[in-house]
Order: C-alpha cells, then structure tokens, then sequence
C-alpha cells in the first residue's frame, strides 16, 4: 500500500526556474506594496501597480500550475485529507519526510496563499476611499457599498495575509531547525539544499 503523503517521483530540479522568479518577485512586489500601503505616500500610485504585478503573477502561476514541470502542477501537490492528516503525524520526527516539492501541508499553505492574494487584488480593483486620489480601477463598475466593502476587506485580508507570510517564515525556521531541511536554497538555486 502507498502512503498517501509520499510524493510522486520528479526527476530534475526541485523547483523550475519559472518557479523561483515567480516566488522571489512574489516576495518583492507583496513587501513592497504592504509597505506602501502602511508607510507610504498618500498616493498609492506605485501601490496600485504592484497590485497589478501581483495579479499578473497569480495568473501566470495558475497557468504555470496546470502546464509547469511536475513539482509546479497543482495536480501533483495539493493532496486530499489522509495525506495532509498522515504528513501531519511526521511533524514530530526531527528527520525530513518529504522530498520533492510541496509537501501535503505546504500545498495547501501555497492554494491559500495565492486565494488570500487574489482576493486582496479584487478588492484593491474596485475600492474607492473616497479621497478621489486611491480609486481603484474598477470601483465606477460597482456601487458605494460595494467600494465601502473592498475596503474593509482589503484591510482584513492584508492582516491575514500578513498572518499567513509569518506563518510561512515560522515553518521554514521550523523545518531547518528541527526537521533539519533547507527549504531557502533550493528557492534559489533549484537543487536540494543541505540537510543537517
């Protein structure tokens, strides 16, 4: 019988170069906007744009998900329950107990992470704050509830998405410390990192 958690057998590269670029510019346009958005200018202009790069990006990895390499399709990472409960139960273990990609966990953590951010984006669109300076593009499409709604929501969500990226960061110390893997180097390089 095959254990429900095991991944399937890659060959190659741990992750793709579309994969890498995608998730460092990920890194960079989401930093940046957030930091805009709290610390920056009254006109979010460049906030605005790196809403758009951040859309941009969530369409290319769903794209990217369904015709990548192997460990980039969502097919071959987001498993069903038994397997995110039977990888639950290797957590204690301080060895790795997955090779390959996303474990079962880190799948879901990757279908949240870019459903927190396509929502933040919506709502970004159509939000008008009513200072006739931070309109979104689309918010002459909906009505003044519905404006008044993306607001509150782009707020709410940033918090979660804030919640998630610290969780993300928390795992990653969580596996090199105690599972003993290197999850950074192969985000940079592709290849396996040092285990130990």
């Amino acid at each position: 019988m095959t254990d429900p958690a095991a991944p399937p057998s890659v060959e190659g590269p741990i992750w793709d170069r579309f994969i890498r670029v995608f998730h460092w510019s990920l890194v960079a346009a989401v930093t940046a906007g957030w930091l805009l958005g709290h610390f920056g200018p009254l006109q979010m202009t460049v906030h605005f744009w790196l809403g758009y790069l951040v859309g941009g990006l969530i369409l290319a990895r769903l794209v990217w998900g369904v015709i990548g390499s192997p460990n980039a399709r969502f097919v071959n990472f987001v498993r069903g329950p038994a397997a995110v409960l039977s990888y639950a139960t290797t957590l204690p273990r301080r060895s790795a107990a997955h090779k390959g990609g996303h474990n079962p966990l880190g799948g879901w953590s990757v279908v949240a992470l870019l459903t927190l951010l396509a929502a933040q984006v919506g709502t970004g669109l159509i939000i008008d704050p009513d200072d006739y300076i931070n309109v979104g593009p689309l918010a002459g499409l909906v009505g003044s509830d519905w404006n008044r709604w993306a607001l509150r929501w782009h707020h709410t969500i940033g918090l979660w998405l804030a919640l998630l990226v610290g969780f993300h960061v928390a795992a990653i110390l969580f596996y090199r410390f105690w599972k003993r893997e290197d999850l950074v180097t192969p985000m940079i390089t592709g290849r396996p990192g040092k285990e130990g």
